[in-house]
């Protein structure tokens, strides 16, 4: 009998926790959350069910080459070999007659990226993408926007804060183990939470403060604070002087923007506006205030988050301990960081598909914007792309309208999907390579700035069930025969060898934890030592480089759009704890557990259309929808009808998720056109549905 502990990393969502596994004789026995980081050994329910995907024989065995139409279903099972020289072939054909630039590639973000970007250098290609469209492109640039910095260069400081404002940020549902203990570890400290929703979220249940307000009215909220902040004279006046541009082109935009203004608009009352700001002045500098997570929701979302950031500096709190305090990389703290594959070759001189830093000339070129990279297949301009590597990433479920996106990809001469569970867009693609699952698999060493910045790892568990491979060898097993031997490792451990050169860390210093910390203590700056990347150095209230590509900084505040009649309802999605998004719901100790999403519709609105708690109600968008369970509740505002994300599938080859509940994204008709242009972001919550009983 053989026992042992693997450190490693959780893969059933993009938060990608620190975990252990108790591994024995080659079985997982139990999973926890590293004992050693901020998740003091918990973990959710969707890392707990790890196991049960890796057990799951509902899911991709063997690579797969498609024999019947697109979506069919008709597969014939091949070698490895055969899958590589098949995908490899295809793509030399394709760019050897337009280019390695061809070539598109999308995933989930995260921690690892740098294998796939390497990837695409490796072959020549700048049209790497990620998912961010549909979800947090909004907060990037609008980070970007007024400190200069990307979202993940400030900090959020839960556990020191003395005020945390939520606001499109259910962190109690969609859940980071890490930051939810923070929070807690606050709350227990005396901090305060005020949570700004349409719904009553598990989030709204915790806080001190609920605003329940109007679907599209959170730029008017945010604009009201600011007002106030600023004509009560209750802001950081020496913080202001010391960083904040154009402070004066602020107060005078947000003048006609009153408490009692946008207690109208938001349908919340004026003095809860004021006392909130009030408390929120008195906490400072200890103060966040969430710019989002998940903001591809309205037109105006960009403003929602930029506002966000504003109020923060407003009351210096980016930079300030219990605030946003500026993350640290390795060599702030006196070390090197580790070697990035991207480097082993030269950026693609080729100018971007999706016309991110050409066209768009604001917008971070990084993941890029997705849809804009599929407008580029349907018309072919500024080339054609006739490629795509789905590497675990369903636009089909996780993008609005997604007929239009199947249309889109009938162009392509080539669609791959990497995946370890079956979705809708593998399904519909040439080729499956099946992906092992996170326990099964071990990944790329990452970093991770913070205030005390750190390397971390993922370890194989268990040996992989079926014909799986991890996704290094898969990339690297397609570059070897793409002719791309710079990228063609052989072991991981060649990969790790080279990451860690002259870092002064080993894989033997990781293997005892799963990460090395490179701080011993967190790193704060004095307020007079913030450094911002802005081209004025400053935090900046107008944002010349947005302005000059054709955007406001400050944008006038529109109303947004009522339901036009009594059985229209504005439709809205989020998370819940037990899932995420559309890659668990077939899970089988998940399944059990949430198996079906219902319809959240308020009680006077339902009571009017006579329908009643857990009736059956037909839920349509142009002649799109199906039929889902309402769920009647006084928690969710009048005009919105909500839904747990993810669901809806209909593929034969998931027997637990079939049939269950309806798909939110397939009520959203010419959704990949209606965007927050300024951040990037779809609009994903700017459609209206009709709600009739069944």
């Amino acid at each position: 009998m053989s026992k042992k502990e693997v450190f490693s990393v959780c893969g059933m969502c993009t938060v990608r926790c620190p975990i252990m596994v108790d591994v024995e004789d080659g079985e997982i026995r139990f999973i926890q959350g590293n004992p050693h980081s901020p998740l003091k050994g918990a973990l959710c329910a969707r890392g707990a069910a790890g196991p049960a995907l890796e057990a799951d024989a509902e899911r991709p065995q063997h690579p797969m080459i498609r024999q019947g139409a697109r979506g069919e279903g008709k597969w014939a099972r091949v070698s490895w070999d055969e899958a590589f020289d098949y995908v490899a072939e295809k793509l030399k054909g394709l760019m050897e007659q337009h280019g390695p630039r061809t070539v598109l590639f999308s995933d989930r973000g995260g921690p690892f990226v740098d294998l796939h970007q390497g990837f695409m250098r490796a072959i020549g290609s700048p049209n790497y993408c990620n998912h961010d469209v549909s979800c947090a492109r909004n907060v990037q640039h609008a980070s970007r926007s007024v400190t200069g910095l990307p979202r993940t260069e400030l900090v959020y400081d839960y556990s020191n804060a003395k005020h945390i404002v939520l606001q499109t940020r259910n962190i109690f549902e969609a859940i980071n183990v890490a930051e939810v203990n923070s929070v807690l570890d606050g709350i227990d400290k005396g901090c305060e939470l005020t949570c700004i929703d349409i719904r009553a979220t598990v989030t709204a249940s915790k806080a001190d403060n609920f605003f329940m307000i109007r679907p599209g009215t959170d730029y008017a909220f945010n604009l009201a604070v600011i007002h106030e902040l600023l004509h009560k004279g209750l802001y950081d006046k020496h913080y202001a002087e010391l960083w904040i541009k154009d402070l004066d082109r602020l107060r005078t935009f947000v003048e006609p923007y009153s408490p009692a203004w946008a207690a109208r608009e938001c349908g919340v009352e004026e003095r809860a506006i004021t006392a909130l700001v009030k408390d929120l002045a008195k906490a400072a500098p200890a103060v966040i205030w969430h710019p989002g997570w998940m903001t591809a929701r309205f037109k105006d979302s960009f403003y929602v988050s930029r506002t966000a950031y504003i109020i923060n500096a407003l009351l210096g709190s980016i930079g300030a301990k219990g605030g946003l305090p500026l993350a640290s990389t390795p060599k702030d703290v006196g070390r090197k960081g580790i070697k990035k594959l991207v480097d082993l070759f030269p950026k693609p001189e080729e100018k971007r598909a999706d016309g991110v830093g050409w066209r768009l000339p604001a917008h971070d070129a990084g993941p890029g914007l997705l849809h804009k990279a599929f407008e580029a297949i349907d018309s072919g301009d500024p080339y054609p792309v006739t490629a795509y590597i789905a590497m675990r990433h369903d636009p089909l479920m996780a993008m609005p309208d997604p007929d239009a996106i199947r249309r889109i990809w009938d162009k392509l001469d080539l669609l791959v999907s990497v995946t370890f569970t079956w979705s809708d867009t593998a399904w519909y693609s040439d080729v499956v390579l099946p992906l092992s699952p996170y326990l099964s698999r071990e990944s790329i060493i990452a970093q991770k700035g913070g205030l005390k910045p750190q390397f971390f790892y993922r370890q194989r568990a268990v040996q992989p069930r079926f014909e799986t491979k991890a996704d290094w060898e898969i990339l690297c097993g397609l570059a070897q025969r793409l002719g791309a031997e710079g990228f063609a490792f052989k072991s991981i451990e060649d990969i790790w060898a080279y990451q860690l050169q002259d870092t002064g860390v080993s894989v033997e210093d990781l293997s005892k934890k799963g990460f090395v910390g490179l701080a011993s203590e967190p790193r704060y700056l004095a307020v007079e030592d913030l450094k911002f990347t802005t081209p004025s150095g400053k935090i900046e209230m107008r944002s010349e480089k947005w302005e000059n590509a054709g955007y406001d900084s400050l944008k006038p505040y529109e109303s947004p759009a009522a339901p036009a009649g009594e059985d229209q309802f504005r439709i809205a999605f989020g998370r819940v704890g037990t899932h995420t998004q559309g890659h668990t719901v077939n899970n089988p100790l998940l399944n059990e557990q949430f198996p079906e999403n219902v319809l959240w519709i308020n009680t006077a609105r339902a009571k009017a259309l006579g329908i009643k708690d857990g009736d059956t109600v037909s839920i349509t968008s142009a002649g799109r929808g199906g039929n889902i369970k309402a769920f009647v509740t006084e928690f969710i505002h009048p005009e919105a009808a909500f839904m747990v994300h993810g669901f809806g599938h209909d593929l034969p080859v998931e027997s637990r998720a079939r049939g269950r509940g309806v798909s939110d994204n397939a009520l959203m008709p010419g959704g990949l056109e209606v965007e927050s242009a300024p951040g990037g972001g779809l609009a994903m919550q700017e459609f209206f549905v009709t709600v009739r009983k069944a």
